[in-house]
Order: C-alpha cells, then structure tokens, then sequence
C-alpha cells in the first residue's frame, strides 16, 4: 500500500504449470477476509480431492501484513512461502493464491518445488486483473440545524461524502464517508464549529 491507496484483484486468474510431469493448477483471488479464504481452500480442496497437495497463501489488511501460508505436506518453506512471496511481488493484499499439485512421479527437490509454486502463484496473479482501492475513513457527527449548511459545506469542500443523514429535535446527525488522508483536516476543521460533536470515528474500506 502506498499512502492511502492498496492494490488488489478485481478479477480472478488461474494458471497450470507443469514441471517434471507434476502439475500445478493455481488460483488468484480476492478475498476480503480470513474467513472467504478458509472458506475458498475448502473448496478447492473438495473440488481436488484427489490432489496430493493443495498449499495457499494470503495476505490481508490495508498494508498487507495479516498473512497466512500453508505447504500441505510439501517440505517446510517449499509452497506457502514462495505462494506468498508472489503476492508480496505484485504488491497485492486482500488476496489468496491457491496451488493444487498433482505430483507426475518425479521428485522436483526442494529448490524445484520453491520455483514451481512461485512461478505457478505467479502465472495464476499475471492472468488476474488488478486494481487500485482507496482506503476509507468514516466519521459521524451531530450538529444543531442552525449550524448544518456550514458543517455540509465543509464536509463537501474537504472531499467527503455524506452517505447518512438523521433528524432529530435538535438537529441532524451526518454520516460522512472520506479518503483517508483527508480525515484528520476535515476532522479539524468541523471542530472549529463548536456546537458540532463527534459521534465516533472507524475505518472502512
């Protein structure tokens, strides 16, 4: 990620790579959680039941530090790392790469296997289609009525979107959606309204 901007998949890819009679079939896929990932190894897994290996890696989170990998029997360090290793090289996160081996007879060795399922992961990554996200803020605010055009003109003026409005008897409750370097100044100037108050503040993506 870069400033407040990630990279991730907006189509899928899939790839097969063959090496020394063994196959690898690998899958690219976005995944917004640790759960769809879990959930889309399980699939694969069903779906090639008779594979003698089905190893993954993800990585999740804005800076695409939350990441997980797996060698499903493969020796230690030989399929989730290099798995993971593709991603990292495209720069990716909220991503999973799948890699389904079918051995072919011949033992690749260990550094046979790290190239096999690095270049599989990233055949599976070069047929996908990429895309820049925004990463997103969300704050709520409560303003009196008398105030409001004011605090909507700042809120406009500053890049932020109102997606929510509430009325009350006193006044009106903003929902705000705003790139997230554009935050912390918006925040700061809607303070200088002093009659607004700030509900609570997340992020989004």
């Amino acid at each position: 990620m870069t400033g407040d901007t990630y990279l991730t998949l907006s189509n899928n890819g899939e790839a097969v790579y063959t090496e020394k009679r063994s196959k690898f079939f690998a899958f690219a896929e976005h995944v917004e959680d640790e759960e769809s990932a879990k959930a889309r190894v399980a699939a694969l897994r069903k779906q090639f039941y008779d594979a003698r290996h089905v190893c993954f890696a993800y990585a999740l989170d804005f800076d695409g530090e939350r990441t997980r990998t797996n060698d499903d029997g493969e020796p230690s360090g030989t399929a989730g790392r290099p798995i993971l290793g593709a991603l990292r090289s495209a720069g990716l996160t909220f991503a999973l790469v799948v890699v389904v081996r079918y051995f072919g007879g011949v033992k690749l060795g260990t550094g046979g296997l790290v190239v096999a399922y690095r270049e599989a992961a990233a055949a599976a990554i070069a047929e996908a289609t990429t895309e820049e996200r925004l990463v997103m803020g969300r704050l709520r605010v409560e303003v009196p009525y008398a105030d409001a055009d004011v605090a909507m003109r700042f809120i406009r003026e500053g890049g932020g979107e109102i997606t929510a409005r509430d009325f009350s008897a006193e006044g009106t409750t903003l929902t705000v959606d705003i790139r997230m370097s554009l935050l912390a100044p918006l925040r700061e100037r809607l303070a200088k309204i002093l009659s607004l108050r700030f509900l609570d503040e997340t992020d989004k993506e």
